[in-house]
């Protein structure tokens, strides 16, 4: 026999009605989150996208909410053009860079560390994670600048006229570490690489010892062990991470607002337009370009199965 307690009260009918219909219950916790990133989200982005069709009337200073491609033609101009170059080539050496440092921390910790010291390389890994971005940041800016500790090492060690040289190279030199492209491209490796270290270290840790001694068993030196088998096989991972370093880089102002020279990103171009420029449609053209180039990048990425590192 099977025994049914008394429905009490509006709670117990509720309950019912859960476990009667968990089609239900689960529609209504989706709820919530669906509404925001539907109406939020990519209402937000919708309304980008279609204010990047409007133009600024030349004599009114006004937005006219009419359908033109001019807006997209400003894009091209020499100057518009530079934002465009200097940000994508930033953001491709960023991820660049990242990827040749984390790559030795994430081989040691995914095939040498265990026990305390995996542990450790979690907490070393992610501690810079907890402490405030602008924090960091302006920490960089009095560690580049003349006064600052790099300055000073190069003073007591003899090696001053090294860093004056490379601040002496065309494009990326300038007065100072921290008023030049290097000491930006610095700042945003450091600010970045956890998120290359940690799908590259996952990636490195699905392959196996077995292919790493077959190919030493077939007469491999280790640099042919590494073309040849760990790099094809970790390329998921460091797509993976190039993914954050790359998007996050694109979209940054605040870094380049404070270390480097005055030229602008395209983050910093969109602050400013939609700010004290008050060219919405122009602002919202250039937000445009790094959501086209995330989506082709994240298209390749799939391709090459690097959502199976993240």
């Amino acid at each position: 026999m099977t025994a049914f307690l008394p429905v009490r009260g509006p709670g117990d009918r509720l309950t019912r009605l859960f476990w009667q219909r968990p089609a239900l219950l689960l529609g209504l916790m989706l709820a919530p989150p669906l509404l925001w990133l539907g109406l939020v989200y990519l209402g937000s982005l919708a309304a980008l996208l279609v204010q990047s069709f409007y133009a600024i009337d030349e004599f009114s200073g006004l937005v006219v909410p009419e359908f033109t491609l001019k807006t997209y033609a400003e894009l091209f101009r020499a100057q518009n053009l530079d934002i465009l170059m200097r940000t994508l080539l930033m953001s491709a050496s960023v991820t660049l860079g990242c990827a040749v440092l984390a790559f030795p921390i994430a081989w040691y910790a995914a095939r040498h560390a265990r026990g305390a010291w995996k542990a450790a390389f979690y907490l070393g890994v992610m501690l810079p994670l907890w402490s405030s971005y602008l924090v960091k940041v302006y920490a960089w800016k009095l560690i580049l600048a003349k006064e600052g500790i790099i300055g000073w090492a190069a003073g007591a060690t003899g090696t001053t006229p090294i860093l004056e040289a490379v601040l002496a190279v065309p494009g990326i030199g300038g007065n100072s570490l921290s008023t030049s492209y290097i000491g930006t491209w610095m700042v945003f490796v450091y600010v970045w690489l956890p998120y290359m270290i940690l799908p590259m270290q996952a990636a490195l840790e699905r392959v196996p010892a077995s292919m790493l001694e077959a190919s030493a068993d077939l007469g491999a030196t280790r640099g042919q062990t590494f073309r040849n088998v760990v790099l094809p096989l970790a390329m998921p991972g460091v797509i993976a991470g190039s993914i954050f370093t790359f998007s996050l880089t694109m979209g940054d102002y605040i870094i380049p607002q404070i270390i480097g020279t005055s030229a602008r990103f395209i983050g910093q171009a969109v602050y400013q337009l939609q700010g004290t420029a008050g060219n919405l449609p122009l602002a919202a053209a250039f937000a445009v370009v790094p959501i086209l180039v995330m989506l082709v990048y994240l298209a390749l990425a799939r391709r090459a199965g690097a959502f199976d590192a993240l």
